[in-house]
């Protein structure tokens, strides 16, 4: 869940550090640190806090070299400080190591070298790694790096350094990931993309177990064993300006705001003369013959599209579905075989528990469909098939954009698996698709009551806990709803299956209680006002979402936010919007940072 970039070239490398580490800092940010190599000697300043901590300290003194290695981190082993931070040395400072995963037999190996006289100075995993490399230096970089390769035992990506070979830097990839960039008598490496768009746009995507060795005018792919992998340039197609804030105060703002577009992006792509169409998709019908079992593997928000995703297959294909927490999947012995579609869905395309839970499905003979936004990310090269979102780059920690068109690619599928094994006839498959087709619309009307959220915000912000009610689908609204509101405003929130307040939660509820009762399902509205009227007689505060049709609901409740008339099936992607902007809105009432939530990071690529 780290930021790794890199530079070897002309430039002085700490400008092209610095600024590929601030657009990887929703990647970690509780500390930064950037190494250069000047004169055969490796330099390395670091500093507990976001990116500009360090920044101030290079304003008064810079490194001046021309290779280079950054990090932006998001602890894991010890606490956030600058001896924490990486880079990391060498006992003798001859080797410069940044990391990004988690090793896990850091302790063994650092009792064997805390034998062989190594003195450790912080308690990370990482510099295990550089004082191994310093240990079994043999006069080759490249040599060192596969033979301790050999010795780890986790997840990593690695940009490495060393004095004794200036002209070089190494770049290690094993289930974290890790790009290169191509440059003009100058080379990049990257966590992710955005750090290095602006310097180029050609990149090789590294595999598991390769080694990237790079030079200012050249770069060398190779395997374990050391032996020369050719590799397929990747040229990344959209506008370094579709990762900048564009005059909004925060990404997150910027995102929701892009929502209409993103929808439009996604269901273009897969429309054929008013229907949907995934001919990119090898499933087909034949296969899905022997299909007995759909299992949906996800995390946080991808898990509640994924959810969504259930009640769109079971109620347009007719095929009953799982849907499983990618962190339980693989250590539940799940029920998995050839006669199994494993779905994931993914934003980063990178999410460890979800790589994970493909490599066990595929083991075990499933075919795997994945749900993502992130072109040649390790899911989607993992994965069987794979479906873009076409979300454009997404840079808050909090998904919004990423979710909602998350859910109208699983609706399409739903529909067109549905007509794959017969269970939907085509004229209702063209209604789903032209129902999805109304949404960026109805996003753009929940965008402009921005200011009516707003004020609710802004005189409810001292709360410390908040109530989401729901049903069917209205229920996963919920849920998603208040995992928003954890993530970037801190409070505390809980999502309830209406029906189930009386078997526990309404214990909950006093004088003033707020809660946000999610009643835009037709067929269970009359349940709905019900369990209102159950948490009006306890003192609760209502806000109700509701249909135009609905409007009337004001005398029952304390407020009411509305969304125009719309099939039942497609109301989680405006109402959606509602809670993400009162989310958004509360966490700036209270001061918070939106776009970097804190103990969080975008990208969650450890376990």
């Amino acid at each position: 869940m780290c930021g790794i970039v890199g530079y070897i070239g002309d430039k002085q490398a700490q400008d092209v550090l610095i600024e590929g580490l601030s657009r990887l800092e929703y990647r970690g940010y509780d500390s930064a640190g950037i190494a250069t190599i000047e004169n055969n000697v490796i330099r390395v300043e670091k500093k507990k806090g976001r990116l500009k901590n360090l920044e101030d300290v290079l304003a008064k003194e810079a490194l001046t070299g021309r290779t280079g290695i950054g990090h932006t981190r998001w602890a894991t082993h010890g606490v956030p400080s600058d001896e924490n931070a990486h880079p990391h040395y060498s006992v003798n400072k001859e080797i410069a190591v940044v990391h990004n995963g988690i090793i896990e037999n850091y302790m063994v190996l650092k009792e064997e070298l805390k034998a062989q006289g190594h003195v450790f100075v912080s308690e990370t995993d990482t510099e295990v790694i550089a004082h191994l490399i310093n240990e079994n230096y043999t006069g080759d970089i490249v040599e060192t790096v596969q033979k301790v390769m050999k010795k780890l035992k986790g997840s990593y990506a690695l940009g490495i350094l060393c004095a004794k070979e200036p002209e070089k830097i190494v770049a290690v990839r094993k289930d974290s990931p890790l790009i290169v960039g191509l440059g003009d008598g100058e080379n990049f490496i990257a966590s992710d993309i955005p750090a290095i768009l602006n310097f180029t746009r050609e990149v090789y995507l590294l595999d598991n177990g390769e080694i990237a060795v790079l030079t200012k005018d050249d770069i060398q792919i190779l395997n374990i064993n050391g032996e020369a992998i050719k590799k397929e340039i990747f040229v990344v197609d959209w506008n370094p300006g579709a990762a900048e804030k564009g005059g909004y105060d925060h990404f997150m703002m910027k995102e929701m705001v892009e929502q209409p577009k993103a929808m439009m992006e996604a269901l273009l792509s897969r429309c054929c003369e008013n229907s949907e169409s995934f001919g990119e998709l090898k499933l087909n019908a034949a296969m899905m013959e022997n299909i007995n079992r759909i299992q949906i593997v996800a995390c946080g928000t991808a898990f509640h599209a994924g959810m969504v995703g259930k009640y769109y297959f079971e109620k347009f294909a007719r095929i009953s579905v799982e849907t499983e927490a990618a962190s339980e999947y693989r250590y539940k012995n799940p029920i998995v075989d050839e006669n199994t579609l494993l779905i994931v869905i993914s934003q980063s395309g990178e999410t460890a528990d979800t790589l994970a839970a493909i490599r066990l499905a595929k083991e075990c003979g499933a075919w795997v469909l994945a749900v993502t936004n992130v072109v040649g990310s390790s899911i989607a090269r993992e994965a069987d098939d794979v479906i873009y979102t076409n979300a454009g780059p997404e840079i808050a920690v909090a998904s919004t954009k990423a979710y909602v068109t998350q859910i109208g690619c699983m609706m399409l599928l739903a529909a067109y698996m549905g007509r794959l094994n017969g269970k939907l006839k085509e004229a209702d498959s063209t209604r789903i698709f032209r129902n999805l087709m109304m949404t960026p619309g109805l996003i753009e009307k929940v965008l402009d009551t921005k200011e009516t959220i707003k004020a609710f915000a802004d005189k409810n912000y001292r709360i410390n806990d908040l109530f989401y009610i729901g049903r069917g689908l209205d229920l996963y609204t919920c849920m998603e709803g208040s995992l928003k509101l954890k993530e970037i405003s801190y409070i505390h929130s809980e999502s309830y299956a209406a029906g189930e307040l009386k078997h526990g939660p309404l214990a909950l509820i006093e004088e003033g209680t707020i809660v946000i009762a999610v009643c835009t399902q037709e067929n269970v509205f009359e349940k709905m006002l019900s369990n209102i009227k159950e948490v009006k007689a306890r003192g609760a505060h209502v806000l109700a979402i509701v249909q135009e049709a609905h409007r009337d609901i004001a005398s029952e409740v304390d407020e009411v936010w509305v969304i125009p008339e719309m099939d039942d099936d497609i109301t989680a992607i405006p109402t959606i919007v509602y809670l993400q902007l009162l989310a958004y809105y509360l966490a700036v009432a209270r001061g918070c940072d939106v776009d970097k939530p804190k103990n969080l990071a975008k990208s969650v690529t450890v376990e």
